[in-house]
């Protein structure tokens, strides 16, 4: 079996994006405890973008030597490739994750894992209305709602702090738009180049410029020990994995069919976020079933009729 034929099967692609959103949910909390670990204040722009390069610069190398060891070559892009990669990383890394990492130091784990889920539906309407890989119906975008009320279902509750910041909320905001904008450009540039080659380069690119920009306006990381260091490998490896293995899904398959499986983002957030921060989850058992059979029902609904639509999109 060739490797479309493998990555374009539906127990392979429900696999491989499940684990890609639970490794994304972690990041939610694992991130406030990195900035906790490294002496990194809410205040700390800098600091924070510094964090963020060094993290996506390590992601960048352990992707790369991956990939290499694996196509037994080293994956390097070539000279018309570089303008491809730039703009992925700009849109994938630079400002996806500078406005993450700043708004994100100014809400809360759940507060954003439910502004992050906008992300599915800003992909699918870029795909179609920007980029026009694919055609937006009527059935994606009740298959989005229904799986956004999941979402909302088990972040919510009467009494829920409803507050909204451009510094908080409004950059997870952006970051999420900038997202939209990275899947399209991957799914667009992975037919002529190695979807792993794009994903580790753009994070090597993207790392260098953030963590110099860090540096040069004062960022500092505090002295720290073995768990901080665990910490910040560990949230390398999650954008090392995570997007190498979604860029390879994206390569294959429509952006919608994908990118709906990240409604199941927020819910690994939510339950990580209050398994390691102590952030509660206002939703009991009945109402997280809910709304894992909610999210569910979106993605079958945005799926519906995926292989008919394979040769027209």
């Amino acid at each position: 079996m060739d490797k479309k034929a493998f990555l374009t099967r539906w127990p392979v692609i429900i696999c491989i994006t499940l684990i890609c959103c639970l490794l994304w949910g972690s990041a939610f909390p694992c991130i406030k405890i990195g900035y906790r670990l490294f002496s990194i204040g809410a205040d700390s722009t800098s600091s924070q973008i510094l964090f963020a390069g060094m993290r996506f610069l390590f992601a960048g190398i352990m992707a790369a030597a991956a990939g290499s060891a694996a196509a037994r070559r080293p994956l390097i892009p070539k000279k018309e490739e570089l303008p491809r990669v730039c703009l992925l990383s700009l849109f994938q890394t630079i400002l996806q994750y500078t406005f993450f990492y700043i708004g994100l130091s100014h809400t809360t784990g759940m507060k954003s894992s439910i502004i992050t889920a906008s992300n599915v539906f800003l992909s699918i309407i870029v795909s179609a209305l920007v980029f026009r890989t694919e055609k937006l119906s009527a059935k994606k975008l009740i298959g989005c709602a229904v799986g956004f009320a999941g979402v909302i279902l088990v972040n919510l509750a009467g009494g829920s702090d409803m507050s909204l910041s451009f510094a908080g909320e409004g950059l997870i905001f952006l970051s999420a738009l900038s997202h939209a904008f990275s899947a399209s450009l991957t799914k667009r540039f992975s037919g002529s180049s190695d979807p792993v080659m794009l994903s580790s380069w753009q994070f090597i690119i993207g790392g260098v410029f953030m963590t110099a920009v860090g540096v040069l306006s004062g960022g500092r990381i505090g002295e720290t020990e073995a768990p901080g260091i665990a910490i910040l490998l560990y949230l390398a490896f999650i954008s090392a994995a995570a997007f190498s293995l979604w860029s390879l899904l994206l390569k294959y398959n429509p952006v919608s069919s994908v990118s709906v499986f990240g409604f199941m983002n927020p819910v690994f957030g939510v339950v990580l976020s209050a398994l390691l921060l102590s952030e509660r989850s206002p939703a009991g058992p009945l109402r997280t079933v809910l709304a894992l059979l909610l999210v569910a029902a979106g993605i079958i609904t945005v799926n519906a009729g995926f292989k008919k639509r394979e040769s027209t999109e």
